[in-house]
């Protein structure tokens, strides 16, 4: 799962006509917020291992994706509120950026912000998680759009609570040598240094700096993901080019769904990237950006709208391997702790 804000419930789910818990019917309240096997049935788990189990799933992909992400944040504040042509572009495309980071910064370059990323991923999925059942639970998802506003709300609380993680990753990940730099660079010495240097120099409202882009990124990403992977998974069993449950089906369905995510929330993206990264005066204000707006005023008026579409090719390329590894790691692991009971 990634911070797109869809719960895995809504990725798994066969049709309109049943509820998100794998086809059971949706006055069914107290089923947890899990995803159906893509091969089967699901097995019964013990609700808190289960959100557990899904925050787990969630790293595991996570260290898989994480250097699209790397790749993504560069291509992001390349160019940062200059005209094109008046810097220089050392990164062009997702190959060619893997491919200098790699021979720059090494293979562990491609990993930078992995550990903040690993605790972005598992609190913000906790959390998200946890409040999509809590909605599951009072019934508000049986309620025509109850489903998307839900899942919208819960990616927004994961969002805001794991806001400071996100933070520290995009500083990590912007970091690099000064050869193939962009963007304001921080010069962290790691994770806990980061989070040290944030909190002693802002304060704790500090580490929630750039929370204003990541909610609206989130509930943009859900919101369009939710709306389009069920219709398109649906199209694709219509089809009959491959079974209902069959991992090719959900794949197929990731990735058209990948492409609608990728336009929808690539500009949300940018600004909550640049809203993360940018410096701070003495004053604990902004020095590029006062918010969302002015950042997207900013952004279109001297990169032009195009600006907003930076790194959108590893954003698309992250989104459909990143879901269905998810949904298979959380499989797998479900299938285990049932043996293990």
């Amino acid at each position: 799962m990634d911070h797109s804000g869809m719960t895995s419930a809504q990725l798994l789910k066969t049709s309109p006509k049943e509820s998100a818990f794998c086809g059971q019917p949706a006055h069914r309240m107290g089923s947890p917020a899990v995803p159906c096997n893509v091969l089967g049935p699901p097995p019964a788990v013990w609700p808190p291992l289960d959100f557990v189990l899904g925050a787990l799933a969630c790293c595991a992909a996570c260290v898989f994706t994480n250097p699209l992400e790397v790749v993504k944040t560069r291509l992001q504040l390349q160019g940062e509120l200059r005209v094109r042509g008046s810097y220089h572009i050392h990164y062009r495309g997702v190959l060619q950026a893997l491919w200098v980071v790699g021979r720059t910064d090494g293979l562990r370059g491609l990993q930078k912000g992995l550990s903040a990323g690993l605790i972005y991923q598992g609190v913000m999925n906790g959390v998200r998680l946890g409040s999509y059942s809590w909605c599951e639970a009072l019934g508000i998802t049986a309620v025509h759009g109850g489903s998307l506003l839900s899942g919208a709300g819960a990616g927004a609380l994961g969002a805001f609570i794991a806001s400071p993680a996100y933070l520290v990753k995009t500083h990590l990940q912007a970091q690099t040598a000064d050869a193939i730099a962009v963007g304001h660079q921080h010069n962290h010495l790691g994770v806990s240094d980061a989070f040290v240097t944030i909190y002693r120099r802002d304060g704790l409202s500090g580490l929630w700096r750039g929370v204003n882009g990541a909610v609206p990124r989130v509930m943009v990403g859900s919101a369009t993901q939710l709306a389009t992977f069920t219709s398109a998974k649906d199209g694709v069993s219509h089809s009959q080019w491959f079974s209902a449950n069959s991992w090719l089906t959900a794949l197929i369905a990731a990735t058209i769904s990948g492409v609608a995510v990728a336009i929808t929330m690539t500009p949300f993206d940018v600004i909550s990237t640049r809203l993360y990264n940018q410096p701070v005066d003495e004053f604990r204000k902004g020095r590029l950006y006062h918010g969302f707006t002015d950042c997207l005023m900013k952004v279109c008026q001297a990169e032009g709208p195009l600006g907003l579409y930076k790194g959108m090719g590893p954003v698309f390329l992250r989104l459909a391997p990143h879901t269905v590894l998810s949904m298979l790691f959380w499989d797998l692991m479900r299938q285990q702790a049932v043996k293990d009971k």
